[in-house]
């Protein structure tokens, strides 16, 4: 079963959801702030997603530009960056989609087509 960690007043995490349910994928899902994903669970994401360690990070949001991350993160080892994201569910780019091996991180919906379908 899939597990959609999200924001729930998240507009892409709405539409993620809303895809899933239009494709009666049955799904869990977990509050990202609540329930914060720890470092290593988010290292197993982000080594099951194959996509680059900073795509984890949401760039939009304030705390990632209150914390001016853009160019923090250039000098931040790998553990660094996952403690980071482990410390605060609002640095995570949203939602992240997980059958625990696929990862999707953020809403597409060719990808989401492509993925879970």
């Amino acid at each position: 079963m899939l597990n959609i960690i999200q924001y729930p007043s998240c507009s892409s995490c709405r539409k993620a959801q809303k895809w899933l349910e239009s494709q009666e994928i049955p799904f869990t899902s977990t509050h990202i702030v609540e329930a914060t994903p720890t470092a290593e669970e988010i290292k197993t994401l982000w080594k099951n997603s194959g996509l680059p360690l900073k795509k984890f990070f949401n760039t939009s949001g304030k705390k990632y530009r209150e914390l001016a991350l853009k160019d923090k993160l250039l000098t931040m080892t790998e553990d660094e960056q996952l403690a980071l994201l482990a410390s605060d569910g609002m640095l995570i780019k949203r939602p992240i989609v997980t059958d625990g091996k696929k990862v999707t991180v953020g809403f597409k919906e060719e990808t989401f087509d492509e993925t879970w379908k």
